[in-house]
């Protein structure tokens, strides 16, 4: 493992400085202590669009919109992990953050898999698991192994800085922080022992 591992994190808050913030900060002074680069880029005050299926991508190589969703992509394959965290909105994740998920999973064709995923989710109360849930989606359709903490991957609060006082949420944060460490750097040791898993050809089946 002579590389230094690294997590990229994307915040689907429009608030640089909110509540999901904070959990990121919990989470980015681990990977620091640890040893880990790391970068956070905020997704959620962008004017990102959704995908229209136009397959250009496929085509190019790159999303035919030239947004951010294109300065993600050489980050996200040179990444070990992925945090991708979002504010509850109707028991849904920000729809600027899904928009550029959308894209960025779909756009990509790099191999995906054994990249570490782990979703991070903040509300006032109710819709955390339902996001969690959402968020998760993009990892186990990836081949990308997900990071789980001591309780699901959530803090509370609503006025800024009020996720200050969920101690149980930060510290949730800082365990998940510490279990993507260590799941990134025994894949590393795995790929170099053991290489990455037999892969088999595409199967696809369309249900009409």
């Amino acid at each position: 493992m002579a590389e230094q591992l690294k997590v990229l994190i994307l915040n689907g808050s429009p608030r640089v400085n909110g509540n999901t913030g904070l959990a990121i900060r919990e989470m980015e002074r681990i990977f620091t202590e640890s040893g880990v680069a790391v970068e956070t880029v905020q997704v959620g005050n962008q004017a990102v669009r959704g995908c229209i299926a136009c397959g250009t991508c496929a085509r190019k190589g790159r999303c035919v919109f030239d947004d951010v969703v294109n300065e993600l992509a050489p980050k996200f394959e040179a990444a070990d992990g992925l945090v991708v965290a979002s504010p509850v909105y109707y028991a849904s994740a920000n729809a600027t953050l899904i928009a550029c998920l959308d894209r960025l999973f779909y756009s990509t064709s790099f191999d995906k898999t054994m990249k570490v995923g782990a979703s991070v989710v903040c509300a006032r109360r109710g819709g955390c698991s339902a996001t969690f849930d959402e968020l998760n989606k993009y990892f186990t359709i990836s081949n990308m192994p997900v990071a789980s903490s001591q309780y699901w991957n959530c803090v509370h609060g609503r006025e800024p800085r009020e996720a200050e006082m969920d101690l149980e949420g930060r510290q949730t944060m800082r365990v998940l922080a510490r279990n993507m460490v260590f799941l990134m750097k025994s894949i590393a040791l795995g790929r170099e022992q053991f290489g990455l898993p037999e892969t088999e050809e595409r199967a696809w089946t369309h249900f009409i």
